[in-house]
């Protein structure tokens, strides 16, 4: 492993930081002084500012107006998102590129060069029916027949980002089968009972419009009090330029959403260890800085430790994503690593930041408890630590090592 950046990924974080230095966290909507959601939108200004510094347009490839750029990038840009809680959707239509450049054939030569120029907005939907339940088992995709590449989607996609102001939302949905009963009546089933949608083929990814007949919304508010959705499918029709059938898709795109949620929990718990280390040093007790105690001390050298361990562990599924490596269990093992540290990480992180300041953390006009509520949203996404630490026990029972 190599984790030097090369100049094109620096030259991205450094564009990266550029905009979002005149974005203050301060500024961010407050969920403990907003009743319901903080706004109805993302950032559109913000926004456009990431288009017109080109921003948007470093995942596809040059001949669609694109950098070329792989998941690397992707967490590096995050995670400076994550350090000044940008309110764009920058980790799902990221994610969305991506998978287009790599897996999307027609339809991404048709959308890749919209998402460059920021002209389209892009979010997934990652949750399932219930949050709980797999993602691809949610929604179904049938055949039309007489219509070759045609679907017609069923189903409900609960907790998805930005819903309300993306143009699209993005997700997976397991294919049915026909199949003929014995008096020769035809009829659909579900294809696959288990995680990957089941068949050889695996679920496939839809681009699905918020004012596509049989679609509703229904508002739903998040941890970190943004408006979220939850999506209705009512045999709603799509057209063979609307799916991406490529085998592997739904997982890269899940992958990419995975080490995405992890560079923002970074840059989250970045930012909030570089409060507490200004506050512990300005803050004094019997007339010395409280950041020379002992027992602050040693708290602070644990959430480093954290900080570092969730950096390691980020770069290195980040990077057998983008490198495709082979190595001793599959690339989901990272991922599931990874995801295990930020979750655990910065939840600690934030935890052990609010102890440090004392009643000051939970002064709402301070900034530290916007922090707090992101990391919580963030520590969710995509399921908990012990969701993840399940799947790496069964990768580890599937692929035993030595």
């Amino acid at each position: 492993m190599d984790f030097t950046f090369t100049e094109e990924q620096r030259a991205a974080e450094e564009a990266t930081g550029a905009v979002f230095a005149g974005v203050s966290p301060d500024g961010v909507p407050s969920p403990a002084l907003t009743r319901g959601a903080v706004a109805e939108d993302f950032d559109r200004a913000l926004w456009d500012r990431l288009a017109e510094a080109d921003l948007l347009s470093l995942y596809g490839p040059a001949e669609q107006g694109g950098a070329g750029l792989g998941p690397l990038t992707l967490c590096l840009v995050l995670r400076e998102a994550g350090q000044v809680l940008a309110r764009v959707p920058l980790l799902e239509t990221g994610a969305a590129a991506l998978t287009l450049a790599a897996m999307g054939g027609p339809v991404a030569a048709r959308l890749l060069p919209l998402i460059g120029r920021g002209e389209l907005t892009v979010t997934a939907a990652s949750s399932g029916r219930t949050g709980h339940d797999p993602a691809e088992l949610a929604v179904t995709a049938r055949p039309v027949p007489g219509e070759p590449g045609g679907w017609l989607l069923d189903g409900v996609q609960t907790a998805v980002p930005w819903a309300a102001g993306a143009d699209l939302v993005l997700l997976p949905a397991r294919r049915a089968e026909r199949t003929a009963d014995p008096a020769g009546e035809e009829t659909i089933e579900a294809s696959g009972a288990g995680r990957g949608g089941g068949g050889g083929e695996g679920p496939l990814l839809a681009f699905v419009s918020r004012d596509r007949p049989g679609v509703t919304l229904a508002d739903q508010v998040s941890t970190n009090g943004e408006r979220y959705g939850e999506l209705h499918l009512d045999s709603v029709h799509l057209a063979a330029e609307e799916v991406i059938t490529t085998a592997g898709a739904w997982e890269r795109l899940r992958g990419l959403l995975t080490v995405g949620t992890c560079a923002m929990a970074l840059g989250v718990g970045t930012a909030v260890s570089r409060m507490t280390a200004a506050y512990t040093a300005e803050r004094e007790q019997f007339g010395f800085p409280i950041s020379t105690f002992q027992a602050v001390a040693v708290q602070a050298a644990d959430r480093y430790i954290d900080l570092r361990a969730m950096e390691a562990t980020l770069w290195q599924a980040a990077w057998r994503l983008e490198s495709g490596a082979d190595g001793a269990l599959p690339v989901a093992a990272d991922l599931a690593v990874a995801k295990i540290w930020a979750s655990e990480g910065v939840r600690r992180v934030v935890q052990t930041a609010q102890h440090l300041h004392g009643g000051f953390g939970a002064d709402t006009t301070y900034v530290l408890h916007r922090y707090h509520a992101w990391a919580k949203q963030l520590e969710l996404s995509l399921g908990p630590a012990a969701a993840h630490e399940e799947a790496l026990g069964d990768l580890l029972a599937a692929h035993p090592l030595g």
